[in-house]
């Protein structure tokens, strides 16, 4: 998506150095940060395993995909033990009768390695000779280790503290007292409870250096509201656009023309991990609608004893003149 560089920018905003993203738009490909918080960063340069880390891997996957190499590696390593007691000879497995089809034999073989595997043992099959039982007590370790490791990654993935929170998908250009303001929203969908919500927003801009050069800069945005006691409802950040804001005199076609994006961090308490938790997404400029308000997304109920938080209508907004 090739658009212009910034020109110019307001020279009453002051830029930051403090990012941790690089300044040459020509080294750096997309948007900084995913919609999801996770940079848009590939890592190359060292050997696939050396760039991974197992543990982080599982624990931040999505269910389907854990649950499945969970059922695969299962399926896997007693298919390996089945086949190397049929290689050994199932004749030294007491259970399985010598004049069955091979399909049969190897059949038994592999769920005598399930039950050994998870130790059940129902004792309709049992090892005869010192290889299988070798090879059985040997599996037996393998089984309970495996599965310690299974359920430290379970147990890992359902106590991970994790930021419920989701963001509007765009951000807005909307009416904001006498002028404008930069606007997005968030919520927290579940049933918890975040305490001491804090937001930061950066604005990232490629713009021309004093030899012309094109070069990526980044401003702090201060918001109207940057620190909250409690996310119970919804909770819209706001940036004044006054004439210190990088964004002053900013027009629609500006935004539709120029390559920029808004980083949004957000940090909370969140007391029933009785931990800071995190997280973070980004608005590039196609993502911003120029001239628009947020909708109210809660309100009373009919008796007027509680408030309905309405999520579903996180984005949604009306167009208005400004």
């Amino acid at each position: 998506m090739a658009k212009d560089s910034v020109k110019k920018v307001n020279s009453k905003a002051e830029s930051v150095t403090t990012t941790g993203f690089g300044t040459n738009p020509s080294s750096y490909g997309g948007r900084f940060i995913n919609k999801d918080g996770s940079a848009n960063v590939i890592k190359r340069g060292l050997t696939f395993f050396e760039r991974i880390s197992w543990y982080h891997t599982m624990l931040t996957m999505p269910g389907w995909k854990f649950l499945g190499i969970i059922v695969s590696f299962y399926a896997s390593i007693n298919f390996v033990f089945a086949s190397l007691y049929y290689a050994i000879g199932v004749e030294n497995l007491d259970g399985i009768g010598s004049i069955e089809s091979k399909w049969i034999q190897f059949g038994k073989a592999y769920f005598f390695s399930a039950q050994t595997f998870t130790t059940v043992g129902y004792g309709h099959i049992s090892p005869n000779g010192i290889a299988t039982s070798a090879l059985a007590a040997t599996e037996a370790l393998t089984g309970l280790l495996s599965f310690a490791i299974a359920t430290g990654l379970f147990y890992g993935r359902f106590s991970k503290p994790q930021a419920f929170v989701i963001f509007s998908h765009n951000a807005l250009i909307s009416p904001y007292k006498d002028g404008r303001g930069l606007m997005m929203r968030m919520a927290s969908p579940k049933n918890t409870n975040l305490m001491d919500a804090e937001a930061r927003v950066t604005l990232g801009m490629v713009i021309k250096d004093e030899h012309g050069n094109p070069v990526n800069k980044f401003y702090q945005l201060p918001l109207e509201m940057s620190y909250i006691n409690s996310l119970s409802l919804s909770w819209t950040l706001v940036h004044p656009i006054t004439e210190e804001s990088p964004l002053y005199g900013f027009t629609a076609e500006d935004f539709a023309n120029m390559e920029g994006e808004v980083i949004v961090a957000v940090k909370a308490f969140d007391d029933l991990f009785s931990t800071t938790v995190a997280i973070s997404t980004s608005y590039t400029f196609d993502e911003i609608v120029y001239g628009a308000k947020f909708e109210m997304m809660y309100a009373e109920n009919n008796d007027q004893t509680k408030t309905i938080l309405e999520l579903d209508k996180i984005n949604t907004f009306k167009r208005v003149e400004i």
